[in-house]
């Protein structure tokens, strides 16, 4: 019988044992009514309470505690998920650059800190539902940090590295009757932990869900759909879907939008593979302005006709593209009015449960309401339900996969240690692990139609191994481009990324590079650091990427939430901890605080005013004899909004009117005259031109202002004075006149 061998937690080389090929993100169902309601009889969620015991070290750790004659009732309690960190154990650490053990032990890349890595070790009882017996069963993990080992019954199942990837192991051969041991050991820092050097709290433990899936005798292994056009022609695309399936029978696939059936057929299945395509007409075409999205159902059935398995996928139709040097969605060239954004919460950290899905849908309703339509996830697969979220209710995103190895080449840099400590680079040792990263970033979220760049990592240097990737990522997927910065700091493969990438340019920056032959689209994947009282300037860097057929396709903000903690002090008062707050070291101390939301109650700074004006679609200029109009929306006309026009004198409001014909098409201009007479009483008077919501809409309520434009139209000294004939009396006996 295999066994784990900890000795090998520190060989880059060895980061995963057994663990079943990544996959798309789907749910599976046994019958169309559980599809409906979203309860599975095939799925058991492990969260919960779990037994837990915990060792400053491996050698500290207890020794057997697999076996199922080991009784863990006497053990503590720990919640799944969660971190260990904001459980009781060890503490969270805040770094940015540096390596959480800089300073502690001399660790050479690839090596482990052997004095202080903390070990959890998970235990789970459990029996199979009825539903489930019978069948083959796997188990799968949405997020441990940063290594663990899995065992069932006392066998050893598995071993997986990369703390943000999902990875399943088949438990079937290790399942018995009534209640199961299921036990995990989880290690802090392995040597995939040097890929991991994010500017982030450190943490560690089962951070997300863990599920049981039954696998019926037609079982959906994974699912590939992609929206094909030819040329320009948006009024006809074709779906196409790649299946791997496991057993024979047949697929029923049938596609809708709102109750409307599109079609509906189905097509034999032998196992492996199967490929299925089909024409769709005038499709609603899907875009943050307007994210149509259709609903694609699959029900397996087994030889036998008999319906054992349904699933389905959201299908957004769009065709992002680089053409003539430009990044195009739906033939329109597109600017990233972006932010970065961390998964954080100052409740749990990184950890997902669900108030932290209250916190997401949060997030994204801050961000539409406040014109941020892109989202970089920095630097690593967030989990699933943010991808959802941004397909609903529409966001460009950047998918980043899980890499940052900032802290070894930033000292080669400073010319402190020489290439040969720098990861990846071009070392062969490093080469699997990487790829299997990349694959399953891209595996999991390849159906995703919000998702228009793949990004290879962050702050990485450059090298050989990073241009494999992104071939490999190309050869995967021909409708999405591929990102990767690192190339700045070292540009011998510049054919790595195929977007220009800076970091915290300036506009004279931009523009210099843009003069030099605008070979490819530039974005600036961070910029405008929002740390304390920042995002001023932000207008330039849109008024750029507002010019006319521009390179620059805009940016993302550094970042969206400030990363901090509830924590208590020597009072038992509640206040917001930052890094260094916890007494760990080394730390960058409040460098983990640059959001553009509060990390407490995730309420926008007043920074996100200047977001918000900066990022607005329709821009509106006040002229003396009127207002000038310029919707740079790609696809929405103003006919969307309520125009209202708004009166100021001396910064009070004295007039309030809904505007009729306001009407201009998407990137198009149009003048107006003024929508009030020019006013004459003492004073300053502005003139306010606002765009609101006509109905309610998923992300805000009805009158809620998407842009607006200001300006003065006159300013009153006082009232002009009149020429005034003097004026007689003349008194007699029985009258008086007056003349004058």
């Amino acid at each position: 019988m295999a066994a784990f061998d900890f000795a090998k937690v520190k060989d880059p080389t060895f980061f995963k044992e057994n663990v079943l090929n990544a996959h798309a993100s789907f749910r599976t169902y046994a019958s169309r009514e559980e599809y409906r309601t979203g309860s599975s009889s095939l799925a058991l969620k492990l969260d919960g309470i779990w037994k837990f015991a915990y060792a400053k070290n491996y050698t500290s750790a207890i020794p057997g505690f697999e076996k199922t004659d080991y009784d863990c009732s006497g053990w503590d309690d720990i919640h799944v998920p969660a971190h260990i960190q904001m459980e009781g154990y060890d503490i969270p650490q805040y770094a940015n650059v540096q390596y959480p053990w800089d300073g502690r032990e001399e660790v050479q890349p690839g090596e482990i800190p052997q004095r202080f890595n903390p070990v959890a070790s998970y235990v789970k009882y459990f029996e199979l539902p009825e539903s489930m017996q019978g069948k083959p069963v796997h188990i799968e993990f949405e997020g441990v940090e940063s290594g663990m080992a899995l065992w069932l019954n006392g066998s050893y199942v598995g071993y997986t590295e990369d703390s943000f990837s999902a990875h399943a192991f088949d438990l079937t051969s290790y399942l018995q009757p009534g209640v199961n041991k299921l036990a995990v050991q989880v290690f802090k820092w392995t040597s995939s932990s040097w890929c991991e050097d994010q500017d982030f709290f450190r943490f560690s433990g089962i951070f997300r869900s863990v599920w049981l899936y039954a696998i019926p005798t037609v079982h959906l292994e994974d699912l590939s759909v992609k929206t094909l056009f030819a040329g320009d022609d948006f009024t006809h695309s074709t779906l196409e879907v790649a299946l791997q399936v496991e057993g024979k029978g047949a697929a029923r696939l049938t596609l809708r939008r709102s109750e409307l059936e599109v079609f509906s057929e189905k097509i034999a299945l032998n196992g492996g593979s199967a490929l299925f395509s089909h024409a769709v007409e005038n499709p609603y075409l899907w875009s943050a302005e307007d994210p149509a999205l259709y609903e694609l159902e699959i029900e397996l059935l087994d030889d036998a006709g008999h319906l054992v398995e349904v699933t389905g996928q959201k299908v957004g139709f769009r065709k992002f593209e680089l053409k003539n040097n430009r990044m195009l969605l739906n033939g329109k060239r597109i600017v990233f009015k972006g932010a970065n954004r961390h998964e954080f919460s100052s409740i749990t950290g990184r950890a997902v449960g669900v108030h932290t899905h209250e916190e997401l849908l949060r997030d994204i309703i801050t961000m539409k309401q406040n014109n941020i339509n892109a989202i970089r996830t920095s630097h690593y697969q967030n989990q699933d339900a943010l991808y959802d979220l941004c397909d609903e209710y529409g966001l460009y995103m950047i998918a980043e996969n899980n890499l940052e190895s900032h802290g070894t080449w930033d000292i080669h840099q400073a010319g402190i240690r020489g290439i040969e400590g720098v990861l990846p680079n071009d070392k062969p040792e490093w080469k699997a692990v990487l790829f299997d990263r990349m694959n399953s970033t891209y595996q999991r979220d390849k159906n995703h139609p919000a998702v228009l760049i793949w990004s290879l990592g962050n702050e990485s240097f450059g090298g050989e191994t990073l241009l494999q990737m992104a071939e490999m990522v190309r050869r995967f997927d021909d409708t999405r481009l591929v990102h990767y910065e690192g190339v700045v700091n070292d540009p011998r493969f510049l054919e790595t990324t195929d977007i220009e990438s800076h970091m915290y340019s300036t506009v004279k920056d931009i523009k210099e590079y843009l003069a030099q032959g605008d070979k490819r689209p530039y974005i600036e994947c961070e910029y405008s650091h929002a740390m304390g009282n920042s995002n001023g300037a932000l207008y330039k860097y849109t008024e750029l990427a507002d010019q006319k057929d521009c390179g620059y396709q805009g940016g993302f903000i550094w970042d969206y939430i400030d990363q901090s903690i509830w924590k208590k002090d020597r009072y038992g008062k509640w206040f917001q901890a930052y890094g260094g707050d916890f007494g760990e070291r080394p730390t960058d101390y409040n460098f983990s605080g640059n959001g553009i939301v509060y990390g407490s109650d995730r309420t926008p700074s007043p920074k996100m005013q200047e977001v918000k004006f900066c990022y607005q679609n329709i821009s509106v200029t006040i002229t003396a004899n009127g207002f000038h109009v310029w919707n740079k929306s790609l696809f929405t006309s103003t006919d969307a909004y309520d125009c209202v026009a708004l009166l100021h004198r001396d910064g009070k409001l004295v007039l309030e009117q809904q505007l009729e014909g306001v009407s201009v098409a998407a990137e198009s201009h149009a003048d107006f005259p003024l929508p009030f007479p020019i006013p004459v009483l003492p004073g300053e008077h502005a003139l306010t031109i606002s765009f609101r919501l006509k109905e309610d809409t998923i992300w805000a309520k009805k009158g809620h202002e998407v842009a607006f434009g200001q300006g003065v139209i006159a300013v009153v000294r006082s009232i002009p004075s009149k020429k005034v004939t003097p004026f007689t009396v003349t008194h007699g006996t029985h009258n008086i006149g007056v003349r004058g």
